[in-house]
């Protein structure tokens, strides 16, 4: 925004400090992220800059380390890249399975958080429905309690389900859900639920309620006034709430930690596992894709939120 020709000698010196302390803060998020990239392409097994990474050297920078994310874990990593090789790499690449695991299961834990999700804020957007901060409050507390607390408590709940059912009274027949894909899943799941409901509600929240009396005025049931009506237009808000909870699944490695086994390694997971027994920049490799793909969500929600405001006529459009 251009300062104004009519402001004094002051407000002028305050705008461009106002400007400077914003590039400060930037540059004081981002550097930490965006330093990332580069070092990701050292040509040397080091976590700094080479001199002749500063010298712009071309010898100074390699994919290398992205190739080790294929590589890594293969029975025949230097055969001739034929079929073979790619069948060997899909099978028993380590940072592959990682990847698969992650995909999988942010997958499915995103398709029940948003389910679940978007029924929770359907119900909680009523006036009529009682306790409605109470039942906020809770739903919402996986993403205000700290993690290690409730992957904790996840723990020892998987650990010995039926155990503690029956404790409180209730009978079931049942298998331990640590080590197994569905303990994972309804873990993130868990954990993908409140950035469903938080972003529906937003949604709902300029929702013009009268198109659904005006839907049961026409004659649609509930179940055509929900696929017909509400659907459509708070759709942005439900994609947006689903790729939040994919990135939390995605991203999430201290419910991993405490429930999964050696076969739901995910790519956090076997980041931690790299450098707690291998420090390799093949790690920043990794971190590199993850930014990339993080800034692609975040786009998408950013184009979702605009869309999404067209249609409830906050933004022209």
């Amino acid at each position: 925004m251009a300062i104004p020709t009519y402001a004094s000698p002051l407000e002028r010196t305050w705008a461009w400090t106002y400007r400077v302390l914003c590039v400060l803060i930037f540059v004081f998020l981002m550097a930490p992220i965006l330093i990332v990239i580069p070092l990701s392409f050292n040509a040397e097994p080091y976590f700094t800059f080479t001199d002749k990474m500063l010298a712009l050297d071309p010898d100074g920078y390699s994919t290398r380390w992205y190739d080790l994310l294929l590589t890594f874990g293969m029975k025949a990593p230097d055969a001739v890249r034929d079929g073979g090789w790619w069948a060997d790499m899909w099978a028993n690449s380590t940072w592959l399975k990682a990847a698969k695991n992650s995909v999988i299961i942010g997958f499915w834990s995103t398709i029940l958080a948003t389910a679940l999700g978007t029924l929770a804020a359907l119900g909680l957007s009523r006036p009529e429905m009682p306790g409605r901060k109470v039942i906020m409050a809770i739903l919402i507390s996986p993403m205000i309690v700290p993690i290690i607390i409730t992957a904790t408590g996840m723990f020892f709940f998987y650990s010995n389900p039926c155990g503690i059912l029956q404790w409180v009274g209730i009978s079931a027949q049942c298998g331990r859900l640590t080590s197994t894909y569905t303990g994972v899943i309804l873990a993130h799941t868990i954990l993908g639920i409140p950035f469903v409901i938080i972003t529906v509600t937003a949604t709902l929240s300029g929702f013009d309620q009268s198109l659904i009396r005006a839907a049961a005025s026409l004659g649609a049931n509930p179940r055509t006034t929900f696929f017909k009506v509400i659907l459509p237009l708070i759709l942005p808000g439900v994609i947006s709430g689903a790729l939040f909870a994919f990135v939390t699944s995605f991203d999430e490695v201290v419910t991993v930690l405490f429930i999964a086994g050696p076969e739901q390694q995910t790519i956090p997971r076997q980041m931690w596992n790299g450098i707690r027994e291998q420090i390799s920049p093949a790690i920043l490799s990794v971190a590199t894709i993850l930014v990339i793909i993080s800034v692609l969500l975040l786009a998408s929600v950013e184009l979702l939120r605009r869309r999404s405001e067209r249609l409830r006529g906050v933004a022209p459009a």
